[in-house]
């Protein structure tokens, strides 16, 4: 398969120094904890391209560390924010403090930018960061509206990142977009691993939900893919179902606690299927 010289460029190996990165954004059901299961999936196929259809915090992609990725998520400043990244943010200069008073106002102000048609520029992506790490949990969530409604988080100390641009090199390989998974430009032998939203009622995570008829939707475009698969999402009942139907290797797991409104934070049970890859 041809690749263009900018794919074949190796980036270094930061697994063999004490300077992995860490995703920079604080997210809620974050996978970090996934990947000595994904790894040894992961390793026998390294030198293909990993796709993720819902990139989100983005622990899997910096955890597995591939050359090349297509990293995709429907949530629209998440993709500005790495977009930023990916550009070079090494000079943010936003007023970035733990206080109530500041994050409502960069809150509202972040609101005003996105429903003025203005929340792909800089002061958003940086308004993004601020929010994601002061909000309550590293929750990302809008109303109706689109208008992002996360109460303030009231934490101790955070420290904050202002200047991003060690990740500028890492995403030189990475393709970041924001689609429809169906619509992705897909290789018949990419790597994929999908992690949607779960099969759980759950606050909106972008403007759009993913329903049901949506969660089938994936299985049967996962199932077409000639390349291997593998996917995480929470074990109820008809999740398990419908890929046992779809010829998936299936393996359970317990997950870390949830994060819940509600106080519940009894561990949660994954479902990790795989298809077309043997562990």
């Amino acid at each position: 398969m041809a690749t263009s010289t900018k794919a074949q460029v190796r980036k270094p190996d930061l697994t063999t120094h004490n300077e992995k990165l860490t995703p920079p954004l604080k997210w809620a059901g974050g996978k970090r904890w996934l990947i000595p299961h994904i790894q040894p999936y992961w390793d026998k196929h390294s030198e293909r391209r990993l796709v993720e259809p819902f990139c989100g915090g983005l622990a899997v992609a910096l955890g597995l560390n591939p050359e090349r990725a297509l990293l995709n998520d429907i949530n629209a400043p998440l993709m500005n924010f790495y977009a930023w990244l990916k550009k070079g943010l090494s000079r943010a200069r936003l007023d970035m403090r733990n206080d109530a008073d500041t994050y409502y106002a960069h809150r509202e102000r972040f609101n005003a930018l996105l429903m003025s048609g203005r929340g792909r520029n800089k002061e958003a992506a940086e308004l993004f960061y601020y929010l994601n790490r002061t909000g309550y949990n590293g929750l990302c969530r809008f109303n109706g509206k689109g208008e992002f409604n996360v109460p303030f988080g009231r934490y101790k100390r955070i420290n904050y990142v202002k200047n991003f641009s060690a990740y500028q090199e890492i995403f030189e390989g990475w393709e970041f977009l924001r689609r429809d998974f169906e619509t992705l430009p897909m290789k018949p032998d990419d790597f994929i691993y999908a992690d949607p939203p779960y099969d759980v009622e759950f606050t909106k995570y972008a403007k759009e939900d993913f329903s049901w008829a949506d969660q089938v939707r994936l299985a049967e475009f996962l199932a077409a893919h000639g390349g291997p698969v593998v996917l995480s999402n929470q074990a109820t009942e008809r999740i398990v179902e419908l890929y046992e139907e779809k010829g998936f290797a299936l393996q359970f797991l317990e997950g870390p606690r949830r994060i819940s409104c509600t106080g519940d934070r009894s561990p949660a049970r994954e479902v990790l299927a795989v298809r077309g890859i043997e562990k």
